[in-house]
């Protein structure tokens, strides 16, 4: 993997695929660059991928106290390895932080958001504050295992599976990110949609949702969109919160390929 130095000095990893315009994938909470290799894959006949370990995960560093201004500087630094102007794909907490970049200044011609998981509403705050109460708790007490296994019921992952997952190689990787859901959890504030800060992403914005995703995430999303200066919505018939690369990698090349695009919009 390259690397290239945040604005703190902090060392970001990232990986080029393909070539043409550029395409920066901004991974979820405890994602790193190669879990999103196989839609890199995908999309590389017709641009430029990156991806990249966001702060604190596989190969980039991690240096400070974390405020969500730091992984935007991050997402910068990779952007300016590209050269010019990018195009951002960002899943889930990923999408808030895209969101979050260019409503901050990055320059982006198109930006697309799958289920970033804000949660409106009275239940939905008071439930996002009761898990970011308890996810702090964990990691002061230093309770990895306990972080990562709250970020996963949450998503919805059963307990069976995650028991097993337990027992499986891959959890010593999930432990030594546990840290970093707390990285995901400042991006998304309080849980309410940013509109005030959403109100200067001037990029031209597809927000997607799954099609058996939950009621939730049909809400959140459609706000979302509604709330973006320049957005549309798409849902991808079966898909859920578990999104395939190869569901949303026709839909991303269509979206990005900017000349057809802005002559459907004209």
């Amino acid at each position: 993997m390259d690397k290239t130095l945040s604005r703190d000095g902090t060392s970001i990893a990232y990986r080029r695929h393909g070539d043409g315009p550029p395409v920066i994938l901004v991974g979820g909470a405890l994602a790193t660059a190669a879990d999103g290799a196989p839609l890199a894959a995908l999309l590389a006949p017709r641009f430029t991928v990156v991806t990249y370990d966001r702060r604190g995960r596989g190969a980039s560093g991690d240096g400070g106290p974390h405020t969500p201004r730091l992984e935007i500087e991050d997402l910068a630094a990779v952007a300016a390895t590209a050269g010019e102007r990018v195009s951002l794909f960002g899943m889930l907490s990923g999408g808030a932080l895209a969101l979050e970049a260019q409503a901050a200044g990055l320059p982006v011609d198109l930006l697309a958001v799958y289920e970033p998981p804000y949660s409106p509403g009275v239940d939905g705050l008071l439930h996002k504050s009761r898990c970011s109460a308890l996810l702090r708790r964990l990691l002061a007490a230093g309770d990895r295992g306990g972080a990562v296994e709250l970020f996963l019921s949450g998503t919805g992952v059963p307990e069976g599976t995650i028991a097993r997952m337990r027992r499986a190689p891959l959890w010593s990787d999930l432990e030594a990110m546990a840290h970093t859901l707390a990285y995901d959890d400042a991006l998304l504030g309080d849980g309410s949609i940013p509109t005030g800060r959403f109100a200067s992403v001037t990029a031209r914005t597809l927000v997607v949702t799954g099609g058996s995703s939950t009621e939730r995430a049909w809400e959140t999303t459609l706000a979302l969109a509604a709330t973006l200066p320049r957005a549309r919505h798409r849902a991808l018939t079966g898909q859920t919160r578990d999104l395939a690369p190869h569901a949303i990698a026709p839909v991303l090349t269509d979206f990005f390929a900017r000349d057809s695009f802005l002559r459907q919009a004209s």
